[in-house]
């Protein structure tokens, strides 16, 4: 999917992420690799696949598959095609106005109100 982890377009403490295809559906996703020493145990690992990959809202970005094969854990999701909310807050180009910024932050809440009382997982 990733071709050799060829190209990464962020990097967090506990993972670096990826550009891949499914080529079978030719369809963009994002590779999640994390890094050794943060998902070390694995039945930890699987009970937060299970719950991540049960919950469903259109606010949030889906879980499309994972592996956690030896020590190399890595998620699968659907890839943001215009871009994560961080890029859009903090590039300068980008910055939504006020309206727009409120549409985002009753959003948020939105799902935050579903994941507490709506969602079995």
């Amino acid at each position: 999917m990733t071709e050799g982890f060829k190209e990464e377009i962020d990097r967090g403490s506990s993972c670096i992420v990826y550009k891949g295809t499914m080529t079978n559906y030719q369809k963009l996703v994002v590779v999640k690799k994390l890094k050794k020493g943060f998902a070390e145990e694995e039945r930890e690992f699987l009970i937060e696949i299970k719950a991540i990959g049960r919950t469903h809202h259109r606010n949030l970005v889906r879980l499309l598959g994972y592996s956690s094969y030896g020590p190399k854990n890595v998620l699968v999701y659907e890839y943001m095609s215009n871009g994560s909310l961080v890029d859009l807050l903090f590039t300068l180009e980008k910055q939504p106005n006020w309206v727009e910024r409120m549409g985002i932050a009753h959003d948020i809440a939105r799902s935050i109100l579903c994941l507490h009382d709506k969602c079995e997982t």
